[in-house]
């Protein structure tokens, strides 16, 4: 054969192509190559001698052996599921942690009442907000005073004074010694806003103790519930108190 013979049939031949995938099978996946038939064949037979394992070891066992999973799993949408054993707790140790929640909870009510008295002497609820306004009741003897009465008169400090419940001092005072502390408006500001964040503060304090509070009496109640006394409730639990059970009287020995 000349050399011009195999040039020629070597220009004829096409080079080889993997068969493309047919649109029918796209959604099979991706055509498998003859590179990957060995792979597949390894993990057929992998698979059957797990069957086999599985098989033989199914075949071996006692059918009259028992295990507790037999009664404490279950099936749910085709999946075994365990049951979880309920906690097994008698009467006193229920009464036991109860009584230890409540000591708990009784003790950081305790450390919020401390802390709720150390900020009201500091603060010593000067313009508290929510309080309501301030009353001051004076008593004269006839109409004619309560027509000519005059508070700034009556105290002894100047009208611009007057609506103060705290820090007036009177005219004598104001002769004899000079203002002092801060005077400047934005100063004043600031010192004001502050004092407005320890009264949040407070009133925060105040009603996690009123809860903490509600919480030991809830916790009391469901405590007295564990004994064997018959009861009958006499008003439902709500948000800021516990239920309320008249229990029948029984002599103690």
């Amino acid at each position: 054969m000349s050399a011009a013979f195999r040039k020629a049939a070597k220009a004829r031949q096409r080079p080889h192509r993997e068969r493309a995938q047919p649109s029918a099978r796209t959604k099979l996946g991706l055509l498998e190559k003859k590179k990957d038939y060995r792979l597949r064949a390894h993990d057929y037979h992998k698979k059957q001698n797990a069957l086999r394992a599985l098989q033989k070891k199914a075949l071996d066992k006692n059918p009259d052996e028992f295990y507790f999973k037999m009664i404490r799993a279950e099936v749910k949408d085709g999946v075994h599921v365990i049951k979880q054993p309920k906690d097994e707790v008698t009467p006193e140790q229920m009464k036991l942690m109860r009584t230890q929640d409540i000591k708990y909870v009784e003790m950081k009510r305790v450390a919020e009442a401390k802390k709720i008295e150390r900020l009201k002497a500091e603060l010593h609820l000067l313009d508290a907000a929510g309080n309501g306004p301030g009353r001051h009741l004076f008593f004269v003897d006839s109409e004619r005073e309560v027509q000519e009465f005059d508070i700034a008169t009556h105290l002894d400090t100047v009208p611009e004074l007057v609506d103060r419940v705290y820090n007036r001092p009177t005219i004598a005072t104001l002769q004899q010694e000079t203002v002092k502390g801060p005077t400047d408006p934005a100063h004043l500001k600031k010192l004001a806003q502050q004092r407005k964040n320890q009264y949040d503060l407070l009133r925060q304090r105040i009603e996690r103790e009123k809860a903490m509070f509600v919480i030991t009496q809830k916790i009391q109640t469901r405590k007295d519930l564990l004994d064997k006394t018959h009861k009958v409730k006499v008003k439902k639990e709500t948000t800021t108190g516990p239920a309320i059970y008249k229990f029948k009287f029984q002599r103690k020995r």
